[in-house]
């Protein structure tokens, strides 16, 4: 049997069905439905074909047709199943009724056949609707997941955000922690030295005062052992020899008489022996008595001989006194030897112990700096991870910008396509519009009609210019997507209801269509990115931008305001200013590892907008030390923190933000190059070769031979003699070419105490800076290790150095720091003098008082004399409101966290117009508070104190508070 075989050609108009085959197991049937003009072929077994074609344009049917395996034999018909046209006028002669009836039996059964795959195609298509309800069900869940997806990613972002906050908070907690446990250290490392050095000067002064009182003991009992003793024998051989002698006396006296009345008798025996003899016994007698005379006598001598035996033993005693006083007097040489082993020792061990503290101290900065290492890994780790994130969210964004294009493209190809049938919908409207003309021909003079057709969705009264008529003309007539029609819907109020006939129409009291203009409608196409949408480099832009915009703003504004200053304001005078300076210290001890003037060219501008007016720079000179505070090479700059091109590129970034720039001379001593032929560094080099005789003379290291010093000695490094007439013109070229070279505008002066005031005076009237500040630093008085209240002895140290350099330098106010140390922990009492005014230079001096509270001296890493940490807000809101020159340290403002506190001041002292001149009433000092007024503009509190301006009956007009910090501070502005 053969098979009907179509062309490719053909598939695209044959609908195939299932194919019903005939009972005959060699005669398989074959069905097709055909939906327009068919071509049916038959190939018999002989290769022959039989073409039946339908010209007409027909319904589906079905075509069933048969061949035989003889080739003269054959069997068509057809059966149609739509108007009643068949084929089946073709038949071929020959064929059986009974074959015919089984064909029409299968024919029958074929037809159930087909019904039952009817049935079951309606249950196909059953399935395929609830399939494609599913599908939308699942396109909506999808849409759904997408929309839950990018809200956890725009939750992801404001997470990331929210950590990257947190880990840079927790940064700089972790640098602030940093900086304090490196401050405590110190702290204690400072209080343990104290305590020790304490410690040692009082078990010292214990052994000290133990020994002198058993010495002195000594050397009182011995004195008083050889008084006595001296006194025994004086005494002992006064009375003895007095005895002895008038005993001896009183026998002489007695032998004499005796031997005078015996010279008498012997006399008158003699005369009367003649005449009588009888007289001899009596001589005798007399004999008798002189043998007994001459026993006393040897008695007498006898007895003086024991008393001058007497007399050696006491002066033996008395020997050995002395040798026991000189016994005791070794004793105390030995104990002053110990004394002083004792003292070596326990400076040994102070020394041992202090190099334990710095050995603790290095390895706590070491634990420290691995910390902040691992954090800092850590840190990086997360902020990889968090880059990754804002990859992955990039990305998203990116595809949704793609798509977003997409859907735009596809919007503006849908424009073209509603413009493409344009002309063909024009056509039929000018068609409707002649019809209707000429229908209302007889109300021509009625202009208010309008008529509509099409349901009322096309005015025809527009111009045929106009957009409008655009819009409506090409409106879209294929199936509007949901997003559109949303779009739409959202920017244009409804039509109104459909006219279903032209008399609604024409009596229909709409007018015309209120409809937005197609720039509206359209604008979809033309709509830019949401804001949800922008990616990251964009958000980061507008805020560089904005930033920008803020930083001009400012700019503009300082200009104003620096255009609106007095005359007074800005006239310099020189060495002390204008008056209104606030000095920034642009560095602390440990700048020097950095590219330190790249980093603070940095920091101008942000320093010009907080209000800062000086910036204090390290020493620029080629330096034995780092810190530069050494120095070698005066006209080499190129020192650790930087080259000398970096220099003058940051003093010009200074100078562009209205800054002046103070550089720190190192005046007083230098380090040599060479050694003397004796060996001492006292041979200087570079542009400057001094030799010994620029050395003092009175330096005990450097064998000097120039005149003696004028101040203190600095015993680190050759101290130069100021009084040589080449050394002060050297030192006079090198300030002025910093000033006019490099381009600096004023000076520090290092260690002010090494020489007099006067040689200041002449190298700031040879250099003209336009600020100049004197360290004169030594140490306050102090009682029982207490400070003392009255410290004018040691203001009026530094208002001396003042007074000899004619006036013409500032000084840093030390009083007012060491006092502001003791009067912060409620002994406010101590910031009032029994004249009313402050205690420190401010108060004799205060244009010329360069008040502060730290510097790399005495905070930093030094920490020799630290500020306490708690306080620095108070002290900063003492001397930023109070007269005088204030300074700002480094760390203070950008490391410890109250830069907002302190801008926040400086804010009021430029409101109130303080200056270092303005006047200063203290109304209140005592252990509750202070309170005082400065100029005529602000009021400030220190302390618990409980107060404010309406209880003071001498404060008139309103203040207003600016600054409320509760018992730490309050600032209040006269309105």
């Amino acid at each position: 049997m053969g098979t009907s075989t179509l062309p490719d050609a053909l598939f695209g108009s044959v609908q195939y069905h299932p194919i019903i085959y005939s009972c005959r197991h060699h005669d398989p049937i074959q069905f097709f439905a055909v939906k327009s003009h068919s071509t049916i072929y038959r190939r018999r077994s002989g290769g022959k074909r039989v073409l039946f074609a339908d010209a007409c344009l027909c319904k589906p049917r079905h075509v069933v047709f048969s061949s035989m395996d003889d080739s003269t034999e054959a069997l068509t018909d057809f059966s149609d199943d739509g108007d009643g046209n068949s084929l089946g006028r073709s038949k071929v002669v020959g064929i059986d009724v009974d074959e015919l009836l089984a064909t029409r039996k299968s024919l029958s059964d074929a037809q159930d056949r087909n019904e039952t795959i009817e049935k079951e195609r309606d249950q196909l298509l059953e399935k395929l609707a609830r399939s494609e309800a599913k599908q939308k069900e699942y396109l909506s869940t999808v849409m759904h997941d997408k929309d839950l997806a990018i809200s956890e990613l725009e939750a992801a972002k404001a997470l990331f955000n929210r950590k990257l906050e947190e880990s840079l908070e927790e940064k700089f907690n972790l640098e602030s922690k940093l900086v304090l446990a490196k401050q405590d250290a110190v702290e204690l490392a400072v209080q343990v030295e104290k305590l020790a050095e304490i410690a040692f000067q009082q078990a010292t002064s214990h052994i000290l005062e133990d020994a002198q009182l058993r010495v002195s003991a000594a050397e009182a009992s011995a004195a008083e052992a050889a008084f006595q003793i001296e006194e025994q024998i004086r005494t002992a051989s006064e009375g003895a020899i007095t005895y002895v002698l008038q005993q001896s006396k009183d026998a002489i006296g007695k032998a004499l008489a005796v031997a005078e009345s015996a010279g008498d008798h012997t006399t008158n025996a003699m005369t009367t022996f003649v005449d009588n003899m009888d007289q001899v016994d009596e001589i005798i007698s007399v004999q008798s008595q002189n043998i007994k005379l001459s026993n006393t006598v040897n008695y007498l001598e006898s007895q003086l001989l024991v008393y001058k035996n007497e007399i050696d033993r006491l002066k033996l005693e008395l020997k050995q006194a002395r040798k026991e006083a000189k016994a005791y007097e070794l004793r105390a040489n030995d104990i002053e030897k110990l004394l002083l082993e004792f003292q070596e020792s326990s400076r040994k061990a102070a020394l041992q112990q202090e190099e334990e503290i710095k050995s603790s101290l290095e390895k706590m900065r070491k634990d420290a700096m691995e910390k902040k290492k691992a954090a800092s890994k850590a840190f990086k780790l997360e902020l990889e991870r968090m880059k990754a994130a804002i990859e992955a969210a990039k990305e998203t964004a990116r595809s949704q910008d793609e798509v977003y294009m997409r859907r735009c493209e596809a919007l503006q190809r849908s424009l073209r396509a509603a413009e493409a049938a344009w002309q063909t919908w024009r056509q039929r409207a000018e068609m409707a519009e002649d019809l209707l003309l000429r229908k209302s021909s007889s109300e021509e003079g009625d202009e208010e009609v309008i008529y509509c057709v099409n349901g009322g969705r096309i005015d025809f009264l527009m111009d045929d210019d106009s957009l409008k008529w655009r819009l409506l003309t090409d409106g879209p007539r294929r199936p509007t997507p949901e997003w559109m029609a949303r779009r739409i819907r959202s920017i244009r109020p409804r039509f109104p209801p459909r006219k279903t006939h032209v008399s609604e129409v024409m009596t229909s009291g709409f007018k015309t269509l209120d409809l937005p203009k197609p720039e509206e409608v359209w604008s979809i196409a033309q709509e830019k990115l949401k804001e949800g949408d922008a990616l990251v480099e964009h958000v980061i832009e507008k805020e560089v931008i904005e930033k920008k915009r803020k930083a001009l703003e400012r700019a503009l504004q300082r200009k104003t305001v620096k255009w609106q200053r007095t005359p007074e304001e800005t006239k310099l005078e020189s060495g002390t200013g204008t008056g209104r300076e606030i000095v920034f210290q642009g560095f602390n001890w440990e700048s020097w590892r950095r590219q330190w003037y790249l980093e603070l060219a940095n920091k101008a501008a942000d320093l010009s907008r907080c209000g800062i007016t000086a910036v204090w720079f390290p020493p620029p000179t080629e330096s034995v030390a780092p810190q530069g505070y050494m120095p070698s090479d005066l006209y080499n700059l190129n020192s650790a923190y930087g080259t000398l091109e970096e220099l003058r590129s940051c003093i010009e970034e200074m100078h562009n933000q209205d800054l002046l720039a103070l550089g720190d001379v190192v005046l007083n001593h230098r380090c040599a190059h060479k050694q003397s032929p004796n060996g001492v560094w006292n041979i200087f080099g570079g542009k400057l070769a001094w030799g010994p005789e620029a050395i003092v003379c009175d330096d005990p290291n450097f064998q000097g031979r120039g005149n003696p010093s004028s101040g203190d000695i600095f015993h680190a490094a050759p101290n130069i003699d100021h009084s040589q007439e080449f050394v002060r013109r050297d030192i006079k070229e090198w300030l002025n070419w910093l000033r006019n070279d490099v381009g600096f505008d004023g000076w520090r002066l290092d260690f002010a105490r090494g020489f007099s005031g006067g040689y200041v005076k002449e190298y700031i009237e040879a250099s003209n800076p336009a600020f100049s500040i004197g360290e004169y630093w030594d140490s306050l008085a102090y009682e029982g290790g207490n400070l003392c209240y009255n410290q004018d002895a040691h203001r009026q140290r530094i208002v001396n150095w003042i007074n000899a350099t004619g006036g013409s330098s500032s000084a840093f106010d030390v009083t007012t720091k060491g006092i502001l140390h003791s009067a912060l922990h409620n002994q406010y009492w101590r910031l009032i003098d029994p004249q009313g005014k402050p205690t420190g230079v401010m108060g004799w001096w205060p244009s010329r008082a360069v008040t502060f509270l730290e510097n790399h001296d005495t905070g930093s890493t030094q920490g020799h004399w630290p500020f306490p940490r708690d306080k620095l807000t108070q002290g900063y809101a003492y001397i930023l409101t109070h007269p005088g020159t204030p300074v700002i340290f480094y760390d203070h403002f950008y490391d410890f966290g109250i830069r907002d506190v302190i801008n926040e001041l400086i804010e009021a002292r430029r409101r109130a117009g303080i200056h270092c001149r303005s006047p200063l009433k203290i109304y209140h000092a005592n252990n509750d508070g202070y309170v005082a007024q400065i100029g005529d503009t602000l009021v400030m509190k220190l302390g618990h104190l409980d107060w404010n301006p309406s209880k003071e009956v001498h404060l008139d007009g309103t203040w207003q508070k600016f600054v409320d910090k509760g018992p730490e501070y309050q600032v209040w502005l006269r309105q």
